[in-house]
């Protein structure tokens, strides 16, 4: 059974960090491209980064600069590093699995549970 949880969220104050870990188990053997995710109380969810298994990163243009997305897949684990918080990066964050390693948002098919952040003006 896959399964991926979440760590890390917690409430700081704007100009703060944090640092999101995901492990994932149960997946089987192979490639997967890994994803966060976030969405705020009446938002549609939001795409924040992703990492292929070769390491090739993406992100959100609200987010540039600011998190970084990195994995150890000796570990199961990945992370985001998330800089320079603003209020509006308020929300539950939830980490994703594409198994085809394909990084398009239509692909990630298993979730976590997700970890709330909160940034306080």
């Amino acid at each position: 059974q896959v399964q991926l949880v979440e760590s890390g969220g917690g409430s700081v104050e704007a100009g703060g960090s944090l640092r999101l870990s995901c492990v994932r188990s149960g997946l089987r053997p192979g490639r997967y491209c890994m994803g966060w995710f976030r969405q705020a109380p009446g938002k549609m969810r939001e795409r924040v980064a992703r990492i292929s298994d070769g390491g090739r990163t993406e992100y959100a243009d609200s987010v540039r600069g600011r998190f970084t997305v990195s994995r150890d897949n000796a570990k199961n684990t990945f992370f985001l590093q998330m800089n320079i918080l603003k209020p509006e990066d308020s929300a539950m964050y939830y980490c994703a699995a594409d198994p085809r390693n394909l990084c398009v948002d239509s692909a990630f098919t298993s979730w976590g549970q997700g970890t709330q952040v909160t940034v306080s003006s």
